[in-house]
């Protein structure tokens, strides 16, 4: 029997430039913001930073790990309250063997505060 797969938590941001931005300034400033809030949740422990993000298709995806399911998914819906991170951010629920970005569950955020 092989290793259990380790869960990862996609976020899938919207490539969507930042409105009203100075004339050749850096289209997507969010993707830095949101690179510092996660690895200041990893330095608190909270979730650790799976991979770097990347481009897929018309989203940049960020991934976290580390924590149960819950856990990662507030961390998500954080990420999707953050100033500047455009709407329609959501999170998959995947794992390390996963194929491709977007196979698992699809979680709308930010979560609803139950």
């Amino acid at each position: 029997m092989g290793a259990v797969p380790t869960m990862v938590v996609e976020i899938h941001v919207p490539l969507l430039p930042t409105p009203n931005l100075a004339d050749g300034a850096y289209p997507f400033p969010w993707i830095e913001e949101v690179e510092e809030f996660l690895a200041d949740l990893e330095d608190q422990g909270e979730v650790e930073v799976f991979d770097d993000g990347e481009e897929d298709e018309e989203a940049y995806v960020f991934f976290i790990t580390g924590a149960g399911e819950d856990r990662l998914l507030a961390a998500a819906s954080r990420v999707a309250t953050l100033p500047g991170v455009p709407a329609g951010t959501f999170a998959v629920v995947s794992n390390d063997e996963a194929e491709e970005f977007g196979l698992g569950q699809r979680v709308t955020l930010p979560l609803l505060a139950a």
